[in-house]
């Protein structure tokens, strides 16, 4: 809280959804993988087939966060909804995990 009266521009909490990138040796590899990750949750992830030939299975979370909390250093939110979600963001760390 500190560190956010002191801000003078725009603050915005942020939390990023889990990525996980995965280098297989052969597309049924990344088939299987990509199929245990859907059935996990992970419904943005997907196979991606280089140029080269390099397959690559990304392993992506659909749990992100982003919420403006002050703008041109006006706060805009409560420490009380701040605490909302801090609480909300390590839920959703929780599930990646």
């Amino acid at each position: 809280m500190t560190a956010l009266e002191k801000a003078t521009g725009d603050v915005v909490f942020k939390f990023e959804p889990f990525v996980l990138h995965v280098l297989c040796r052969e597309l049924k590899d990344a088939q299987l993988l990509h199929s245990v990750a859907i059935d996990s949750g992970f419904r943005n992830s997907g196979i991606t087939v280089g140029r080269g030939g390099k397959i690559t299975m990304a392993v992506r979370s659909t749990h992100c966060l982003e919420v403006p909390l002050s703008h041109r250093g006006r706060l805009m939110v409560s420490e009380e909804y701040i605490e909302f979600l801090v609480h909300v963001a390590n839920q959703k760390m929780e599930e990646n995990i």
